[in-house]
């Protein structure tokens, strides 16, 4: 009887105990709630100090940048992005405040792997900014991933928000375009392409693309990418004059080869040509290494002790046909760009007169130093092979 009485009143108890937890869940859930709305509220403040009352968006039937992983909408009219994007390490998280009128209202950092701190007041300098203006803004040197990875990630940001109201925008990858660009040109290479390494002067041409599967060729000339098929025809509809160079421009590229030359016997030959070959055509292509920073830099800051490898090509009058960073192992961010097109396709087209005239690496004078040396060994090189060292 007495253990019958205990269970009673132990049931009892925790009925009891219930009833009250479940009362003062439903007294305490809203306040909670309601703290919780608050804190979550004033952190999308933060990047948008006047906008009010935030709505989260389904995202789930947009079609928005990659790094976009939220969205709110402010009662102002504005919207709080919030981003997942990568500097120098990955995983950086961003929030972005943008008002109605498209301009960043705010930009902060909510984590990051970074190591030099950057991305913690980076936000500022792109606050009053609009999708127009985010490419000005400076990469800091020394932080080029970090603050580049930032700049992009607002600019996802900003067009994010045009889709989001009814606008449409161009969110494709710079390779994703020229892909589409090469695929539409010449259907036949089945969207493989790689690039071709110029060996051959063409006329109003900037870059060449093979089809991996041997179908033809791209040539990019200004904004048009005209194809050409394995025969040396020109496949696209482009006026008669045109077609005929690039015509020309296809028989010099089928027609072209190379052949290496024994540079052993070559005394005064620089050090930095390791290899050396001629054209069909009577152009040369040279293997160079430069002494970038990996080489010659400060040894507190753990160089590489590596060079920097390069192809160049240039014609038997000493003009540059194309420079091409093959491998290089300058200090991550910062001379590492000289693997970027952007800065090595500076040297096409120069000669001995003019070669030094590029941009050099912000804040890797050594790195664009090693590299201009080596590119005018070139000049060298051709001279001794020609016979008027």
């Amino acid at each position: 009887m007495k253990y019958i009485k205990s269970v009673i009143a132990l049931t009892v108890i925790c009925a009891l105990v219930a009833v009250l937890l479940a009362l003062t869940n439903s007294i305490t859930k809203p306040l909670i709630e309601q703290n919780a709305s608050a804190e979550a509220n004033a952190a999308l403040l933060i990047v948008h100090p006047d906008g009010g009352d935030f709505t989260q968006v389904d995202l789930s039937t947009y079609e928005l940048p990659a790094t976009v992983t939220e969205a709110y909408t402010a009662s102002n009219g504005g919207y709080v992005i919030k981003l997942l994007t990568s500097g120098y390490g990955a995983d950086m998280v961003l929030m972005c405040g943008i008002d109605a009128n498209g301009v960043v209202t705010g930009a902060t950092c909510l984590s990051s792997t970074e190591t030099l701190g950057y991305e913690k007041t980076y936000g500022d300098s792109l606050t009053g900014k609009t999708v127009e203006d985010i490419d000005a803004v400076e990469t800091i040197s020394g932080a080029t991933k970090t603050t580049a990875g930032y700049k992009n990630a607002v600019k996802d940001a900003l067009n994010a928000t045009i889709i989001l109201g009814g606008g449409s925008v161009d969110i494709r990858s710079e390779a994703e375009i020229l892909n589409d660009n090469l695929n539409e040109a010449l259907p036949a290479g089945e969207g493989k392409f790689v690039s071709w390494f110029m060996v051959e002067a063409l006329e109003n041409v900037t870059a060449v693309y093979e089809a991996e599967n041997g179908t033809g060729y791209v040539l990019v000339s200004g904004e048009e990418f005209i194809a050409i098929d394995k025969s040396g025809a020109v496949l696209t509809a482009v006026a008669d004059d045109v077609k005929a160079v690039m015509e020309a421009n296809a028989q010099l590229i089928l027609n072209s080869s190379i052949e290496e030359i024994d540079i052993t016997g070559y005394s005064d030959m620089p050090t930095h040509i390791k290899k050396a070959y001629k054209t069909a055509s009577g152009n040369y292509v040279f293997d160079v290494e430069a002494k970038g920073f990996g080489i010659n830099g400060d040894h507190y800051y753990n160089p590489s002790g590596k060079p920097i490898e390069l192809k160049a090509s240039a014609t038997s009058d000493g003009k540059i046909i194309a420079v091409l960073t093959v491998a290089q192992y300058e200090t991550d961010g910062i001379g590492s760009a000289c693997a970027d097109a952007s800065f090595y396709t500076q040297f096409n087209d120069k000669t001995e007169a003019d070669y030094g005239d590029i941009e050099a690496i912000s804040g890797a004078t050594i790195t664009t130093n090693g590299y201009k040396t080596a590119v005018s060994k070139v000049f060298e090189a051709v001279k001794i092979l020609e016979g008027v060292a």
